[in-house]
C-alpha cells in the first residue's frame, strides 16, 4: 500500500520552492506571535490555550492540510501528468494511500511540530496545553489530509472548496451555529485535547467517543472514495 517512487514524486511536488514557502509561512507566524505574547503577557495557561486553539488548530492546521492534501494529487490531475503514474504497474489504491501518507506527514511536520514549540514558548506546557493541542493537531492532520486529498481527486476547484470548508464552515459557521460544530474536524480534534488537559481549559462540542468514530469514519471513507474515483479514470486505449 506504499510505493517509494510515488512518495518521492509527491514529496517533490509538495516541497517545491513555491509551496514550501507557503508551508513555512504559517508556522513561522505562529512562533513569532507566541514569542510576542509570552514577552508581553508572561506565562498564562488560558492565553496559551486560546492562541493554540484559535490560530494553530482553527487556522494553521486546516490551511496546511488544504495545501498538502490537494497538492498531493490535484495538480497532477489538472495538468495530465497523473497519466504517467496510472500507466505504471502500481495499484491505484496504492497511489492514493501513498499520497495520503505523504500529505499526512507534511501536514504533521508543518502544523503539529510548530504547535508543540509554540505551546512550550507560551507557558512551558503548563497543564499539558502544548501536548494537548499537539495531539489535536496530529489527529486533525490525518482527517484533513484525507478529506482534501479526496477533494483534489474529484474536483478541479479543490483548493477553493477546501478553503471554504476550513475558513467558512469551521471558523465562521462553527462559531455561530452549534449544530455545525458536530461536523467539524476541529471539534473532533478538540475532544482529544480536552481529554489530555481535563481541567476546563479546552472545550469541545463533541463527546470523545463520537469524535473518535467520526475521525476514523471520515478518514477511511475519504481514502476509499478517492481510491474508487482514481480507479474510474481511464487512460487512452483502456477498455
Amino acid at each position: 500500500m506504499y510505493d517509494p517512487t510515488v512518495a518521492r514524486l509527491t514529496y517533490r511536488a509538495l516541497l517545491g520552492r513555491r509551496r514550501a514557502a507557503i508551508l513555512f509561512l504559517l508556522p513561522a507566524l505562529l512562533l513569532v506571535i507566541a514569542a510576542a505574547v509570552r514577552m508581553l503577557n508572561g506565562a498564562d495557561d488560558q492565553v496559551a490555550a486560546d492562541l493554540l486553539g484559535g490560530f494553530a488548530l482553527a487556522t494553521m492546521v486546516p490551511l496546511i492540510g488544504v495545501i498538502a492534501g490537494t497538492g498531493a494529487i490535484g495538480p497532477e490531475i489538472d495538468d495530465g501528468s497523473i497519466v504517467y503514474l496510472l500507466s505504471k504497474p502500481v495499484k491505484r489504491s496504492t497511489i492514493i494511500t501513498t499520497k495520503l501518507i505523504v500529505a499526512i506527514a507534511v501536514t504533521m511536520v508543518f502544523s503539529a511540530v510548530p504547535t508543540l514549540i509554540a505551546g512550550f514558548i507560551l507557558n512551558g506546557n503548563g497543564q499539558q496545553v502544548a501536548v494537548a493541542y499537539t495531539v489535536a493537531a496530529l489527529v486533525a492532520s490525518i482527517a484533513y489530509s484525507a478529506l482534501f486529498l479526496l477533494l483534489g481527486t474529484v474536483s478541479r476547484h479543490a483548493v477553493v472548496i477546501g478553503l471554504v470548508y476550513a475558513l467558512v464552515w469551521e471558523a465562521l459557521f462553527g462559531s455561530l451555529i452549534s449544530g455545525a460544530r458536530t461536523l467539524s474536524v476541529q471539534q473532533w480534534a478538540l475532544a482529544l485535547a480536552e481529554k489530555v488537559t481535563g481541567d476546563g481549559l479546552v472545550k469541545s462540542e463533541v463527546a470523545l467517543p463520537t469524535a473518535t468514530v467520526l475521525l476514523v469514519a471520515v478518514t477511511l471513507g475519504a481514502t476509499w472514495f478517492a481510491s474508487h474515483k482514481l480507479r474510474t479514470l481511464k487512460l487512452a486505449g483502456e477498455e
